[in-house]
């Protein structure tokens, strides 16, 4: 295969695309965002612009344009099964942005297309690379995440989701990809700005908080079975947020979705993928969040969290 930057669509031209994923694209080695879809022609043209890229109203006209070796998708959760199917059946392995679906229903028939695409799990390239050597490979282990920010100051274009679905795939996949384990039972409790987990794993328990009414927080922490800290990121709080006034800094998503197109593009060749999600790991997480909700549908009592058969 030829050393020239792969060639990469983006669909949905949202915050995310145009705060994490446009500047991540300018600064990944390997790929390139050569083109963008949008239904709404300001956001297209806007993103058009900071990537010298082509712009369109949707994925046909996307894939249609001109020769793509890949496609990423960033629209809202509702609308990623139906662009995942239309990358796949143009035979484009496709990235698909946290979560995959709504629910874990939508999540398996992504994880069922041909080519099957990969998730976009960027935590992964950032508490889990810092974290996942310094942890041993067997032993009970219990986590302590926090994911907090206020939706007011991200400004999102689309209705945004609770916090369930908008941060906790984040953390239960964390959870699952530092321990190498599979999800047994979960309860949970929610209102629409926050959400608390506790996720029980096949050598873990990890205790989850979200919130999306609440100043930038990010936190994982790792113990072993007798209480000693084995490991710990943590990014954000009161005093990061007066220091970031005071000197700006480049959004802390770039570095990670920066990471993760480098992985997508060379897995698109062929290579190793490094920790890169599959679609599969991305229905096991949405199987937790459906046993999630219907726990706090009943009180926050312990739901089994079933047909999770996931293997790393």
């Amino acid at each position: 295969m030829s050393d020239a930057p792969l060639r990469l669509g983006l669909v949905g031209c949202g915050r995310l695309a145009e705060l994490g994923y446009a500047r991540a694209a300018q600064a990944a080695a390997g790929v390139e965002i050569v083109a963008v879809a949008d239904p709404d022609r300001a956001r297209r043209g806007l993103l058009a612009g900071k990537l010298g890229a082509s712009a369109h109203a949707g994925l046909d006209q996307l894939v249609g344009a001109g020769p793509l070796d890949g496609i990423v998708i960033c629209t809202p959760p509702e609308d990623h099964e139906q662009t995942a199917v239309g990358a796949a059946r143009a035979g484009l392995r496709a990235l698909v942005e946290k979560p995959p679906a709504p629910d874990a229903a939508g999540a398996l028939r992504i994880a069922a297309l041909r080519p099957a695409p990969w998730l976009g799990f960027n935590r992964r390239f950032d508490q889990g690379l810092a974290l996942e050597h310094q942890l041993p490979p067997d032993g009970d282990l219990s986590l302590n995440m926090v994911l907090h920010y206020r939706r007011k100051s991200w400004r999102p274009v689309a209705r945004g989701d609770d916090a369930m679905l908008d941060l906790a795939p984040h953390l239960i996949d964390l959870a699952l990809f530092l321990t190498a384990s599979l999800p047994l039972a979960v309860r949970a409790t929610s209102t629409r700005e926050r959400a608390g987990l506790v996720l029980a794993t096949t050598r873990a328990e990890a205790k989850i908080e979200c919130a999306t009414n609440m100043a930038h927080h990010e936190l994982v922490e790792i113990r072993g079975a007798d209480g000693r800290r084995l490991g710990r990121a943590e990014r954000g709080g009161r005093l990061s947020g007066i220091l970031g006034r005071v000197t700006p800094r480049a959004h802390p998503l770039v570095r990670s979705l920066t990471l993760q197109l480098e992985a997508y593009g060379r897995a698109l060749r062929g290579a190793d993928r490094g920790p890169l999600a599959t679609a599969g790991e991305g229905a096991a997480v949405m199987r937790v969040l459906d046993a999630a909700r219907r726990s706090d549908a009943i009180g926050g009592e312990t739901v089994a969290v079933e047909g999770v058969t996931v293997q790393r």
